[in-house]
């Protein structure tokens, strides 16, 4: 320490200590490997520290996959976006998002790509082969049963099953051990259907020469919940191409028409499996980190299957990056990721993260300092946290802080006055917030969700246009229920703005005492739950 011009030794804290970045390594990792080449790499943003342009490519990443974590409304889907179309004009890449709530399907038609809507027209029978012999085809769908339903606590069920899948294959002559099936005249033999797998297993009920006839009724019923009329979405030839349907540049399969988690599983379990197939019938890619990706395919909010640690998207990580296919897995929950994914992972996003239960995990499985996590606790909407998992050991963090995802349009926040209903100890509160953000795409995504027209949808968003992008609010809540939201959905929603519980409470409180008129006591009787 320098005093009148005379050094001096002194006691420092070590917390004085790792604030000097002369003594340090700053969080960041140096410019050549953030800063990759342009024309093989996706400009994602600017770091934090030293404001540096960021580069992503999967050449120097354990593999090209990437995971994304963060609550709705933090920029999870403006960041795929954004991602997608630059992959497609740096590597031509295509694109399969596997659309769980119809969130992607506006976006994708916009931007010139294919919408195909299962449950609305379109069917993919579950006995195609896609490339497979029928015994490696009948083992998937097995897999896949087991996954969806509880056949495998029924063995002898599983068996009948299976085997009266087989007869089926035999009965319209395929050749068991082979890819190709093709007729005497060279044309391609139809596959049979689920419904010939009930009409096989009905023939042997209706013989009545079976010994245990429950467990044959059994697997009969099981079964028929996918061959009923109208809900038959995987028990008809299919309309649904599925070498196009990976090869035709930007494609969104739109799942929001089928009736269920089930039946959406059903459909998304399907397409990986034939995606795998695909990839390993194409084969490894000679220098496969210099020629970019093939294909990309998006699982976003897909807890079903991608909390299993023997789905197909598990196989896909697991063996994607010699055949150059790319997996973009999200969620707001980063414990609905199977660990088998997010351990095989070359790349995470963090957005921001509400619960501290999801940060514990996070910070867990990517081992990054309390510093990090500190900074990952405070993110804005469309801020990040960046974890790379080097082919090398590195001497530098593998976890650091963007400023802001930059997409191809600056994203449009809408912000929520939150004054009115602060209470005076939250108004003496210099760090309480005053408004919470959301991006205007998750807003409208999320009132469909709630069941709102289209017509109401643009009705409010022209309300927060109107007001320079804000709303106080009480007038937004009062407005969403007058068009028939539950207060329990607003609630969500509120919280997953950041909103915290007691000031949620006194939003109802106010919205209550605003309907009534202005009169009586400001209490409203709100149950918040989990």
């Amino acid at each position: 320490m320098a005093l009148a011009g005379r050094l001096r030794l002194g006691k420092l804290p070590n917390v004085a200590i790792s604030k000097r970045n002369i003594l340090v390594h700053p969080p960041e990792p140096p410019l050549e490997i953030v800063f990759a080449d342009p024309t093989n790499s996706v400009y994602i943003g600017r770091t934090k520290i030293f404001n540096a342009p960021f580069y992503w490519t999967h050449e120097n990443v354990a593999n090209p996959h990437i995971a994304v974590c963060g609550i709705s409304g933090s920029g999870k889907s403006y960041f795929i976006k954004t991602f997608l179309l630059r992959a497609a004009f740096v590597w031509n890449s295509n694109a399969l998002i596997i659309d769980w709530a119809g969130e992607y399907k506006d976006w994708v038609k916009q931007t010139g790509g294919k919408v195909v809507s299962l449950g609305r027209g379109s069917y993919l029978n579950l006995l195609d082969l896609g490339g497979m012999k029928p015994y490696d085809r009948i083992k998937q769908i097995m897999r896949t049963l087991e996954l969806l339903t509880d056949i495998s606590q029924y063995p002898e069920q599983r068996r009948l099953t299976e085997q009266a899948i087989e007869k089926t294959y035999l009965e319209n002559k395929f050749r068991m051990d082979q890819r190709e099936q093709k007729d005497e005249l060279g044309k391609p033999i139809l596959p049979p259907t689920l419904k010939d797998v009930v009409r096989v297993l009905t023939e042997q009920a209706q013989m009545g020469s079976y010994e245990f006839p429950a467990e044959l009724e059994n697997a009969i019923y099981r079964l028929r919940q996918f061959t009923k009329p109208g809900e038959d979405f995987f028990a008809q030839q299919s309309t649904v191409d599925l070498e196009r349907l990976v090869t035709s540049g930007l494609v969104d399969l739109d799942l929001v028409g089928l009736p269920d988690e089930t039946m959406r599983a059903l459909a998304a379990l399907t397409l990986l499996q034939f995606i795998k197939e695909r990839m390993r019938i194409s084969g490894a890619i000679e220098g496969a980190r210099q020629s970019g990706l093939r294909l990309l395919i998006v699982l976003d909010e897909a807890w079903k299957i991608g909390k299993e640690d023997n789905s197909d998207a598990v196989m896909i990580v697991r063996e994607g990056r010699k055949y150059n296919f790319g997996m973009i897995i999200a969620s707001q929950n980063p414990t609905d990721i199977s660990e088998a994914i997010f351990s095989n992972v070359g790349t995470t996003f963090i957005l921001k993260v509400k619960f501290a239960r999801f940060l514990d995990y996070l910070q867990s499985s990517l081992n990054f300092s309390p510093f990090m996590r500190e900074e990952i606790s405070r993110l804005g909407v469309g801020q990040a946290a960046v974890n790379m998992s080097f082919t090398t050991q590195t001497p530098y963090p593998s976890t650091f802080l963007l400023e802001k995802i930059e997409g191809e349009e600056p994203s449009k926040e809408y912000f929520l006055d939150l004054k009115e209903v602060l209470t005076e100890k939250q108004r003496r509160d210099i760090s309480m917030a005053r408004s919470v953000s959301f991006l205007k795409e998750d807003f409208r995504r999320k009132l469909r969700q709630f069941g709102l027209a289209d017509d109401r949808i643009e009705t409010l968003s022209k309300q927060f246009d109107k007001g320079n992008r804000r709303m106080d609010v009480i007038s937004l809540v009062i407005t969403l229920e007058r068009y028939g939201v539950a207060r329990r959905n607003i609630s969500d929603f509120l919280k997953d703005s950041g909103v915290d519980d007691v000031t949620i409470i006194n939003i109802f409180g106010k919205v209550d005492l605003k309907k009534s008129g202005g009169v009586g006591r400001e209490i409203s009787q709100v149950v918040l739950e989990d």
